[in-house]
């Protein structure tokens, strides 16, 4: 009985002190809230390729590839090819006669996004050559792109970056909290992360659209075909030593849920997709961690080791084992064990360190909505008191999904897309 009392105070202590590791990154809070990396202008032009997978996205891709031809970067060194995935209304139509090259693909057995980026590839290496372009930009098909966007890009890739992420803002801020929350939760991980990684030259992560590659990552192909391939994309470049930045002035614009039983869809899809890549790349990460003579992709490789590992999971394992080891106890010696409790009275400190998380994301949305006005659409000030009270409840999604995506057998799903916006409606 003592063994197991003593193992149960192990594994409470280390549940516990956990989430110390990641304190590290207040350094990225702090220094996200004043700087971020500046690119100088370009000296060269380079030639990209655009990439987006689409399944039954007729009513918005239009006017992403509207957005794409009206750049500022020369139309010549910019081919658009779009993958109709899966489609059952006249997506690749549309593409095809706003300018894209289009290829569709019927596969129900292989529906991910990473399936379509792999197909896409595959077509453009077999069609034009992987090294016909210098780099590749992946978008979904609801996104807009400011008009500058491939020319503040082309800035940090000429600058020898290799992977670049951008500035994800929102089409559909105002629509109601769950889009809000959404689109302060792109915001906070761009204040939070994108921008003290990139001062620092270190990798932060790709978050699904709205980045941009070098050619020679997929020279062999693109492997990345999960639930999440972006994750699984970003872990992988980091174990081969690639940083990734980011660019805050390279704006595109996104359109968010709107529905609780979409975004829970999303999310449960996320954390599978999350879970998986960690088990693909984690030990490999954790094991560059300590490559002491390779002192930056050591620094790269835990935090991202940080990243893709979920938290939420080895907690509800943790406490998974120690009722285990309560049971057993029970079973031995008929009795369930228990530590001492020297005092059963909760201290006004242990209160408030429960509902610091909950008020904690409350002022960050506030800091965002401070931060962040300038660029993000107009809102009245007592929506924006709602968003910051309702925002909370956004990581509290996240953790209900990741506990069912742990569960759970997960299947990808298409997120509709309904605002038929034009970047020149974006004011």
């Amino acid at each position: 009985m003592a063994l197991i009392n003593l193992i149960i105070k192990i594994i409470s202590s280390i549940s516990a002190g956990f989430t110390y590791i990641y304190e590290y990154r207040v350094i990225y809070k702090i220094v996200g809230l004043f700087t971020t990396r500046r690119f100088k202008p370009a000296k060269n032009l380079h030639k990209y390729a655009v990439l987006i997978a689409a399944r039954n996205e007729a009513c918005v891709i239009g006017n992403l590839i509207d957005s794409i031809r009206n750049q500022d970067y020369p139309s010549e060194l910019v081919d658009i090819f779009v993958c109709a995935d899966n489609c059952t209304d006249d997506t690749a139509e549309v593409a095809r006669r706003h300018g894209a090259i289009c290829y569709s693909r019927n596969n129900e057995k292989k529906r991910t996004k990473g399936y379509a980026l792999k197909y896409l590839i595959e077509q453009i290496k077999n069609d034009y050559g992987i090294e016909t372009y210098d780099g590749y930009f992946v978008f979904d098909a609801d996104n807009l792109l400011k008009n500058d966007y491939i020319s503040r890009m082309n800035d940090s890739f000429d600058a020898g970056e290799k992977i670049v992420t951008s500035y994800r803002n929102s089409k559909n801020f105002d629509s109601n909290w769950i889009a809000a929350s959404y689109s302060l939760h792109w915001l906070r991980t761009i204040r939070f992360e994108h921008r003290a990684r990139s001062f620092f030259r270190l990798a932060t992560r790709i978050q699904g659209t709205g980045f941009l590659f070098a050619n020679e990552l997929i020279r062999d192909g693109w492997k990345y075909v999960t639930l999440t391939e972006d994750r699984a994309f970003s872990a992988d470049a980091v174990v081969k030593g690639y940083p990734i930045s980011y660019n805050n002035d390279a704006i595109f614009y996104d359109e968010q849920p709107t529905d609780i039983k979409t975004a829970m869809r999303q999310r449960i899809r996320w954390q599978k997709g999350h879970i998986q890549a960690f088990f693909q790349s984690g030990p490999k990460l954790f094991i560059h961690s300590f490559g002491i003579h390779k002192p930056k992709v050591a620094i790269m490789s835990f935090d991202m080791f940080t990243t893709i590992f979920s938290r939420e999971i080895f907690s509800i394992l943790c406490h998974a084992l120690i009722l285990l080891l309560k049971l057993i106890s029970f079973a031995v010696a008929g009795k369930i064990v228990t530590a001492p409790v020297s005092n059963t009275t909760v201290s006004f400190f242990e209160i408030l360190l429960m509902v610091a998380p909950f008020f904690g994301n409350m002022l960050a949305a506030l800091y965002v909505f401070v931060a962040e006005n300038k660029r993000i659409i107009k809102i009245k000030w007592y929506k924006k008191l709602w968003y910051c009270i309702t925002f909370p409840l956004f990581d509290i999604m996240s953790g209900i999904a990741t506990a069912i995506a742990f569960v759970t057998r997960v299947e990808w799903k298409p997120i509709p897309h309904n605002e038929s916006i034009k970047i020149e409606d974006i004011k």
